[in-house]
């Protein structure tokens, strides 16, 4: 059983697990397969951010069940968040799965396999997760995940997260820069750090301005990023690293979730919409042309109309480039889980369409500011629907499609903005 493939549902930081993962399997001596047919085992890394994301899994693996019957010899893994979450529940609701390997155990599964230990067993202590010396596998060559610390400590009301990672714990720096020129000599250009609370990274000795000064000066790479952070450790130091850094690239993804201070309380978020536009206005005077993204709820419990409208006036008047929307959705072990979910479904959508609306206006209107401007571009790739159009990320982390060969892949270019949609920008190679 030398065969495998990584199925990844959810955000960036499983997308990072999956990598590292398939760095294990690799130096095991196993193999990637082209689609989950081929493999002799597949893996579903999961998400348990949302229930949808759950059903989602709970569907592959009917599907699955299906290929094994045709297949008696494949394996079955679910490793990750849900796996975490659920643990002997995805066995009682899908007996047919051989191992269930939580957030901290998911990289031991070479070891259960080359063991042949597989029969229905679940394993979810913390505590045991080792990633020294690793170079995750990634889909793009040129830029790259690195986790660089686990856990929350927030508890914000509504979040499984705190209880699918643990608390908070940060990788040395020194580790963290070693692994980043790692990457470097592997072709890695950008970086993005990230962190279930980025921002309140803290090894001991030093803190995440820190870290950001040290992986700017004491490597190679040429861009960095970071995500996702929290409000209430957006310091001013951070700021500063930022504004004086180069290589820090012109865009922060700081979630805002709501614009009414009482349902800010009622989430756990330990902030008010006064102090987060605060943060804003510190963000923009210090960064030029900073592009500012974030998360927002609809519907959660108790939210009324007034405190919805409260929440678009909060992105009009901000002004996001981009923001990941959704509507509240009950999480069985979270506080909230045990407040009345008051909003009817067809109230949350309503609220969530209008909300999708307004920011796709927003976003189309910031995009328009880009025209004319030069902006540097990392191109990563080809345009879906043509090998002769390059597409790649701006220091804003805006995606900008252009004519140009192939070649250019890998390159740091400069593109002149032409057009541009809500979604995309559309420009000329100037260099």
């Amino acid at each position: 059983m030398k065969s495998y493939k990584i199925v990844t549902f959810g955000c960036q930081m499983n997308l990072a697990d999956s990598g590292s993962l398939a760095a294990v399997l690799n130096a095991r001596g196993f193999h990637p397969a082209e689609t989950e047919v081929d493999a002799d085992i597949v893996i579903l890394n999961t998400c348990s951010v949302r229930e949808k994301a759950e059903d989602r899994v709970f569907g592959r693996l009917g599907e699955l069940y299906g290929m094994k019957k045709m297949q008696p010899g494949k394996k079955i893994a679910v490793v990750g968040c849900m796996s975490q979450r659920l643990g002997e529940r995805i066995l009682q609701r899908a007996p047919y799965v051989d191992i269930v390997l939580g957030t901290d155990r998911m990289l031991e599964l070479p070891q259960y396999v080359d063991d042949g230990a597989f029969g229905a067993q679940v394993h979810t202590e913390f505590g045991y997760e080792e990633i020294d010396g690793l170079v995750p596998v990634r889909d793009n060559k040129f830029a790259a995940f690195l986790t660089i610390m686990r856990g929350c400590n927030q508890y914000c009301t509504y979040c499984i997260v705190p209880y699918v990672r643990s608390e908070e714990r940060s990788y040395p720096l020194e580790k963290i820069t070693f692994q980043v020129n790692q990457m470097v000599q592997d072709g890695v250009k950008e970086i993005t750090l990230l962190g279930q609370n980025v921002n309140s990274y803290n090894d001991g000795r030093h803190d995440f301005a820190d870290l950001l000064r040290a992986v700017a000066r004491n490597t190679d790479i040429k861009r960095i990023r970071f995500m996702t952070s929290h409000p209430k450790d957006l310091s001013d130091r951070l700021i500063d690293v930022m504004a004086t850094e180069p290589k820090m690239m012109a865009h922060l993804h700081l979630p805002m979730q709501s614009g009414s201070n009482r349902i800010l309380r009622r989430m756990g978020r330990i902030y008010t919409y006064e102090h987060f536009l605060n943060l804003i206005h510190k963000m923009r005077a210090a960064v030029a042309d900073i592009a500012i993204s974030t998360d927002l709820i609809v519907g959660f419990c108790s939210e009324t109309e007034e405190e919805f409208q409260m929440t678009l006036r909060a992105v009009e008047e901000i002004r996001f480039d981009s923001a990941f929307m959704f509507r509240y959705s009950p999480r069985q072990g979270t506080a909230a889980y045990r407040l009345p979910d008051d909003i009817p479904d067809n109230e949350k959508i309503r609220r969530l369409s209008r909300l999708i609306n307004l920011q796709k206006r927003i976003s189309f209107e910031k995009n328009q500011e880009e025209l004319g401007k030069s902006r540097s571009v990392l191109v990563d790739g080809c345009s879906r629907r043509s090998q002769s159009v390059l597409k790649g990320k701006t220091g804003g982390n805006k995606t900008v499609l252009f004519t140009g060969p192939e070649s250019l892949i890998g390159a740091i270019k400069t593109v002149r903005i032409t057009s541009a949609d809500a979604w995309t920008l559309h420009g000329e190679l100037e260099n």
